[in-house]
């Protein structure tokens, strides 16, 4: 990941996007999984928006948490926006940029 506001999280449910506890949470997660050609796309227009405007990301494993697997393991990647679903399979990169206040 180019993004210095980027950051893998082992795993999912727990985590909350802050480097340490000084970070600022991630505005966006995206829960992907290794190898997914769609993941990839995924965390390249993630990485491109977060970085131009400013915004914390990161990336959750979905195959590291049985439960994530269950619920996103046929829509991967999916991303979330300040804790909101957002989208699945892939991302929009305008549709992002507006969620994340660009106008």
């Amino acid at each position: 990941m180019g993004s210095p506001y980027a950051v893998r999280a082992p795993v999912g449910p727990s985590y909350r996007g802050g480097v340490d506890d000084l970070a600022p949470p991630a505005r966006v997660t995206l829960y992907g999984r290794a190898g997914c050609h769609l993941c990839e796309a995924a965390r390249a227009v993630v990485d491109r928006v977060c970085a131009d405007l400013g915004a914390r990301w990161c990336e959750v494993d979905v195959d590291a948490d049985a439960d994530l697997a269950r619920r996103f393991g046929d829509e991967v990647p999916v991303t979330f926006v300040d804790g909101r679903r957002h989208d699945f399979w892939r991302v929009d990169e305008t549709r992002l940029r507006r969620a994340l206040g660009e106008t």
